[in-house]
């Protein structure tokens, strides 16, 4: 017996087509990421590089009060001192334009989602599977409609990069919310407290380690993408990365890639750095 082949690539295919017809939304989510996207490098080319490694050490100092600082401060200094020797500033700039946009806007999708699933059995039972499905496509895949549907640059990139980086938020502040424990819940309620003041006054304080972690996750995550929505268009360190295999070129690729591993450290500290100080 005989079965036909299911045609899922024309089906996508069409559905695609068929979604490309609305340009006009397409267009406002382009200007919409463009405008964040423009805003944070925009900041970036405003500060001097030295003025930049001391707002970075200001803020490690910062966040790491009452943590050991001192040798990765000074870890901070000689890894942006060897970016800015190296001449990768613009491209770290714009690498951390993706990674911070990109996170921005999952995070900003990702916690309320967390939180409707949290408060909503019936919504996780149907988001989880979306979540898996975002986490487990290849994510070259997610490349070729953000090309069709927004063209070629770091809008795509920055939208491949949210899809790809958005379910470690999403489900972080699900676990966070539904591990508060039920006793100090039903205190709440004894007193009279409405969902909303248990959500922000009890659930969030409580599950903000959790939630931190996700979203340290998602920052890493988006950083994981530089090199791959470079080639779609998306500038920074990735597209170096990228060059230099198009050119066989050994010691630019280590060169870029020690760079985004210098970046990769610096944000993985941070944000590790909010979280403890959370607690």
């Amino acid at each position: 017996m005989n079965i036909g082949q299911i045609p899922l690539a024309e089906w996508i295919n069409s559905g695609v087509d068929w979604l490309s017809q609305f340009t006009g939304f397409f267009n406002s989510v382009t200007i919409f990421f463009q405008v964040i996207i423009d805003g944070i490098q925009w900041a970036f080319d405003f500060l001097p590089q030295w003025v930049f490694i001391l707002v970075v050490l200001a803020l490690t100092y910062w966040v790491k009060r009452g943590q050991k600082k001192i040798s990765f401060m000074v870890f901070e200094v000689l890894g942006l001192l060897l970016i800015w020797n190296l001449g990768y500033w613009r491209d770290m700039t714009q690498t951390l334009t993706l990674v911070l946009s990109s996170s921005l806007i999952a995070i900003v999708v990702g916690i309320p989602l967390g939180i409707w699933m949290a408060k909503s059995s019936r919504a996780e039972i149907v988001i989880k599977p979306i979540l898996d499905f975002m986490q487990t496509l290849p994510a070259f895949v997610y490349l070729i409609p953000a090309v069709s549907f927004f063209g070629i640059g770091m809008v795509p990139g920055v939208l491949a990069s949210v899809i790809f980086a958005t379910p470690p938020t999403v489900r972080m502040t699900n676990l966070g919310i539904r591990q508060v424990p039920s006793d100090l819940i039903e205190v709440a309620d004894s007193f009279g407290s409405t969902s909303w003041q248990k959500l922000i006054k009890l659930q969030l304080p409580l599950a903000k380690t959790t939630i931190m972690s996700g979203i340290n996750q998602t920052m890493m995550l988006g950083l994981s993408m530089v090199v791959i929505a470079s080639m779609i268009g998306a500038l920074g360190l990735g597209t170096q990365v990228y060059f230099a295999v198009g050119r066989n070129d050994a010691g630019a690729g280590f060169a870029a890639g020690i760079a985004v591993v210098i970046v990769a450290i610096i944000l993985d500290r941070i944000t590790q750095s909010f979280n403890k100080t959370s607690k």
